[in-house]
């Protein structure tokens, strides 16, 4: 009997993701946004949109009017975006309108060889683990007969254009005073990565004594300069000087759809994801006054924890992936959901990602405060105590990463780093919890990657903590230090 082929179509911890040309090819997409559109069809009906947007990476527009030519062939009235936009943005149109979900062609942080298509149900998050299934499980009949994947005309009447920023920028708006933020003489510095974010700050702060300098805010899908369009330290060198130069209050990043946060302090110094988290949870709690649970994935930072409890609130965690955040964030009405990737979703807006409404939040926290956001994490250190977190990624060869999950799979250390192991746990790959903080090693879902992540209380420990992990694991990764996050 012939072996059935692997499926190029896989979705990992947030859509499926896949290097143009290889997988991520016309053909696939139209496959991909069928079995999508039979999903909603099946669970909806008909009477409701589709909302289709794009980010900025090569050929996302026409990826996208495909995926809308498709969906519109399936019945569906789809609103199909006029411009790339934040992956936010669209998922907030499917709230405007009522759709019944939507579809977004984007990668995200990934290199510029990549492309993906992420799904929106109805609620504006993302796929829960069961519609996913469900979306899947339809992908190998429709591989087996793709020539029955019809799409209708490019110029059919099914398909409406819309621009998803206008009442995106209204929404998040409505969550801080702007008028406070723009009299506060701030100087903010902004890189958009020549990601879907761009021109987006420099809107919303415009009109009053607060400046804003965008860097990276033309489309260019090559994302020159940059390993990806991923906010973290090494991509972001322009802002770090930029800000260093002087004058600036605060820098901001954002990814490649915009659904990603990266701060920069007033000395030019990158605040980690870990501690970004923490500090928008500070405001939330104690500079805005709210309350509500906190849901976090176990790959982030102990020090939400920590605020949690000292304002009597309850911390959740849960694996790694929006589509695990999300629908708890919705069944326990949580003030923020918090990923270690720089994603946070926040309450009365959408149990989804969204880093201008983060960014924009940390901007309002420094008019709030009159603090900068050196002086606002030593307010947060005095209830949480300093920590230090890293995270390196190891790019794994063709048939290494099962080698490496079966070495991991047998790890029980009773020691690491000469620190005794107190527990460990598989939940989402393999994390270890010694008395200063924890280790975790995960394989990832979208790339051929091992993540090796670690947050402790003693920055000493960092290092050897990050080299026993790679030890456990079987591979190598030199000059550990080189990468050293800034404390």
């Amino acid at each position: 009997m012939a072996e059935m082929r692997r499926s190029p179509i896989r979705f990992g911890t947030d859509g499926w993701r896949a290097v143009i040309g290889e997988d991520f090819t016309f053909e696939n997409v139209r496959i991909c946004a069928r079995a999508v559109a039979e999903y909603f069809r099946e669970t909806y009906g008909t009477e409701r949109p589709l909302v289709v947007g794009y980010d900025t990476r090569f050929l996302s527009e026409e990826f996208a009017l495909e995926a809308a030519r498709v969906a519109a062939a399936a019945g569906f009235r789809v609103q199909l975006a006029s411009r790339p936009a934040p992956t936010p943005a669209v998922s907030y149109r499917i709230l405007e309108v009522g759709a019944c979900g939507a579809i977004v062609i984007t990668s995200s942080h990934n290199p510029y060889k990549w492309n993906g298509l992420k799904v929106k149900p109805h609620y504006a998050g993302s796929a829960s683990p069961e519609v996913v299934a469900a979306i899947e499980a339809k992908i190998p009949a429709l591989l087996e007969n793709p020539e029955g994947v019809v799409s209708a005309p490019k110029d059919s009447d099914a398909i409406e254009r819309f621009d998803p920023v206008p009442g995106y920028l209204a929404a998040v708006s409505r969550h801080v005073d702007l008028d406070r933020i723009r009299a506060a003489g701030l100087r903010v510095a902004v890189d958009q990565m020549f990601g879907a974010g761009a021109g987006l700050f420099p809107e919303l702060l415009q009109g009053g004594a607060t400046t804003c300098v965008e860097l990276h805010g033309e489309r260019n899908p090559l994302f020159p300069g940059l390993r990806a369009p991923e906010p973290i330290e090494p991509n972001l060198g322009e802002l770090l000087n930029l800000v260093a130069s002087g004058g600036f209050d605060l820098g901001v990043a954002n990814d490649g759809d915009a659904d990603r946060v990266g701060l920069v302090d007033e000395r030019g110094r990158f605040v980690d994801q870990l501690r970004t988290f923490a500090l928008i949870a500070y405001y939330l709690l104690e500079v805005r006054g709210f309350r509500g649970p906190i849901v976090k994935s176990l790959t982030t930072t102990e020090m939400v924890r920590i605020l949690a409890e000292r304002y009597g609130v309850e911390c959740l965690e849960t694996p790694v992936g929006f589509k695990y955040i999300g629908p708890l964030m919705m069944e326990r009405d949580a003030l923020v959901g918090g990923e270690e990737s720089g994603g946070y979703g926040f309450r009365g807006h959408l149990p989804e990602r969204d880093g201008i409404l983060a960014g924009l939040f940390l901007i309002d926290m420094a008019a709030r405060t009159g603090k900068r956001p050196s002086e606002l994490l030593d307010d947060v250190f005095q209830v949480t105590g300093p920590h230090y977190y890293r995270r390196i990624d190891v790019e794994l060869e063709a048939g290494e990463q099962a080698e490496v999950r079966a070495r991991l799979e047998g790890a029980s250390p009773a020691e690491v780093a000469g620190r005794p192991v107190l527990r460990h746990d598989t939940t989402d790959g393999w994390r270890f919890f010694v008395p200063e903080g924890w280790l975790l090693l995960r394989l990832s879902g979208t790339e051929p990657l091992l993540r090796v992540y670690c947050e402790v209380r003693d920055e000493e420990l960092v290092e050897p903590l990050l080299a026993a992990g790679l030890e456990l694991a079987g591979v190598r990764q030199p000059a550990l230090s080189q990468e050293r996050q800034q404390p």
